[in-house]
């Protein structure tokens, strides 16, 4: 059965209950494989990149044959409601006879929603307006946000200093401006 490429900004199920957010599909540098680059909505926001191929799969119903879901990833609308936490912290919960430990258990709803900066970055039209909003935020910047933004911008920032990190990807944004502005003149 085709089923269809993920887009950025859709929002996916994991059979597992959580909730993910697709960043975008990216090409493996090496194996120029297509990866679905996705950011989990609870926790810490993780970022994840996943061979397409995999991400479309369907549920492995020897390992999983309680799984509801037919497929790995399925694309939702609208946020789902917290799971209900089956095993207290700590605690592993019995999966065809084999102790797994629980999902992560889904954050409040306010935790549960994807960093409003990072989307607003995402939903920037030009380099323009990502470059204001990145202004914006020189003193509030935090080494997560710059790592999403980078991912975003298929760049590479360094570890490092938060200010040096900030400036490189401020500056990066300015090359990348300059070098679109010069392309359509």
């Amino acid at each position: 059965m085709y089923r269809q490429t993920p887009k950025p900004g859709e929002r996916y199920l994991h059979f597992k209950g959580n909730q993910y957010q697709i960043i975008c599909v990216a090409l493996h540098s090496e194996t120029r494989e297509q990866m679905v680059v996705y950011q989990a909505l609870y926790g810490d926001f993780a970022c994840y990149a996943r061979p397409l191929q995999m991400f479309l799969s369907a549920v492995d119903r020897q390992k999983y044959p309680q799984a509801a879901q037919t497929y790995r990833f399925e694309r939702i609308s609208e946020p789902l409601p917290a799971p209900q936490k089956a095993a207290g912290p700590g605690e592993t919960q019995r999966t065809n006879g084999q102790d797994e430990k629980p999902a992560p258990a889904a954050a409040e709803s306010e935790e549960a929603q994807a960093n409003p900066v990072l989307l607003q970055f995402l939903d920037s039209d030009t380099l323009d307006e990502k470059y204001k909003l990145l202004k914006l935020l020189e003193h509030t910047v935090t080494d997560r946000l710059i790592d999403d933004f980078a991912v975003a911008l298929d760049l590479v920032i360094p570890e490092g200093r938060l200010e040096d990190r900030y400036f490189q990807l401020l500056n990066s944004v300015r090359t990348m401006q300059r070098f679109e502005n010069n392309r359509f003149r």
